[in-house]
């Protein structure tokens, strides 16, 4: 399809005015709070593959007021100190999937955190964790995008989000990991959680590709693709919720995790992306608040990049000196 958003000089000056909930903060710091005190320790327990240069453990720890979420973690064979290492997130409809289906991070040297998607899993790549919130949310589209939408402390991405810091305090308790050089990373929704993560665990570093749940009403205005489009629908049949949907949405915008957040980041977009507009990747891009750079990727929509991107992470972590000893 064709480049269809604003232009790529309009894109790079494209910082419109945030509207940030008064309690944003309090609202994240309750939620975490109350999620740590019940997270436990995590657990993690070695698994049997085919792989002979990694290893691999099966992980659960306590996200969200402690329910139970799986990830896996992943390092190469035979290490023995702790190593810089990548937390990452899983894009919209996709779970943790099986180990060999993440090589990268670990065969060149890093150890590499895989979060399942409570609730996710079923349309791309499996997941293991249910979405176990014991709180009536209200009618739903199908997707999750909707579930409890109508109020910050039932929407769903709330739990998401709150699953999403917490892993960074679950790798870090691994002997293999390097608290001090956790790299959050993701695509699409995975960059919408890199980006509260940022905000809020204090990663190194961040890899932010096609970052979901940016500006969303700038969304909503240009593209129908899911999952948007689930929010349209919803909005189709619920005439007269429209202000408390984007109410709710103003507190997991990722312009405003983005704001907060210090790291270096390196962000990825696609001109021809329908799925994350351009216009609303540079929003969040231009409120980033720590060092930042990005690769504009013109000819190519939500892989922005793929695996030549892929390149780029490296190249980015290495000139911050995050690479393995």
């Amino acid at each position: 399809m064709p480049q269809f958003d604003l232009s790529l000089d309009a894109l790079r000056a494209y910082d419109p005015a945030r509207s940030v909930p008064a309690d944003f903060d309090a609202f994240w710091q309750e939620t975490l709070d109350a999620s740590r005190h019940a997270a436990g320790e995590p657990a993690f327990a070695r698994v049997e593959t085919p792989l002979r240069t990694i290893t691999t453990d099966d992980v659960t720890f306590g996200g969200y007021l402690g329910q139970p979420i799986r990830a896996w973690l992943q390092a190469p064979a035979g290490a023995a100190h702790p190593l810089p290492t990548i937390v990452e997130y899983v894009g919209y409809g996709g779970g943790r999937g099986l180990p060999s289906e993440w090589l990268l991070w670990a065969s060149a040297g890093y150890a590499h955190f895989v979060m399942d998607t409570r609730g996710q899993g079923g349309t791309w790549r499996a997941g293991d964790t249910g979405d176990p919130e014991p709180v009536a949310t209200g009618p739903a589209h199908p997707g999750v995008m909707t579930r409890g939408i109508l109020d910050p402390a039932t929407y769903y991405y709330r739990r998401l989000i709150a699953d999403a810091i917490l892993a960074v305090d679950a790798a870090r308790a691994h002997p293999l990991v390097d608290p001090g050089r956790v790299v959050v990373a993701g695509g699409s929704q995975g960059g919408a959680l890199a980006l509260a993560a940022a905000a809020f665990a204090r990663p190194a570093a961040a890899l932010v590709d096609v970052p979901f749940l940016c500006h969303p009403r700038r969304a909503l205005e240009v593209t129908d693709a899911a999952p948007y489009g689930e929010v349209k629908q919803f909005l189709r049949v619920h005439r007269d919720a429209t202000e408390r949907v984007f109410r709710t949405l103003e507190y997991v915008d990722g312009r405003s995790f983005a704001a907060r957040a210090t790291a270096p980041a390196l962000f990825a977009v696609g001109l021809e992306d329908e799925i994350t507009p351009p216009s609303t990747v540079f929003a969040a891009y231009n409120a980033y608040g720590g060092p930042k750079d990005i690769r504009v990727w013109p000819y190519n929509g939500h892989d922005a990049g793929s695996q030549r991107h892929e390149l780029e992470k490296f190249a980015f972590l290495a000139g911050l000196g995050l690479t393995p000893d």
